[in-house]
């Protein structure tokens, strides 16, 4: 089983099958994440298009990260949740941090677009908590 698949696994719910939590907002991550890429495209050409796809894997990867090691700590006691939180935090600050001295190295990219992707891809989690 792939550790895409593994961390989107359906849970069973009164005879119909619904995504879990984690894998709703990363799936709306992609979403979002694609719709954005394909208007700036649209606005800005392709310049626009790769700097907000890059601005959005940014946001997406770190968070993938972060999920897939909360999700390796259920059923443990506590405290060993709570590690794995904080190390899934730092290790997703340190991830978010290399990711944007990799993406600068990318030659004409545009700092709004990548500004619009990254804030966008990340706003997902606020409109996912108001939703609940």
């Amino acid at each position: 089983m792939s550790i895409i698949h593994e961390l989107l696994h359906l849970e069973s719910g009164l005879g119909s099958r619904k995504f879990s939590t984690v894998s709703k907002i990363l799936s709306y991550q992609i979403l979002i994440i694609l719709i954005i890429t394909a208007l700036l495209a649209g606005y800005g050409g392709m310049s626009y298009a790769i700097s907000c796809a890059l601005g959005g894997v940014a946001a997406f990867i770190p968070n993938l990260y972060f999920a897939l090691r909360i999700q390796k700590a259920a059923g443990l006691p506590a405290r060993k949740v709570m590690n794995s939180f904080y190390v899934g935090e730092s290790g997703k600050l340190i991830l978010t941090a290399l990711l944007f001295v990799m993406i600068f190295k990318v030659p004409n990219v545009t700092i709004l677009p990548l500004l619009v992707g990254y804030i966008t891809a990340l706003s997902v989690f606020w409109f996912a908590l108001l939703m609940r």
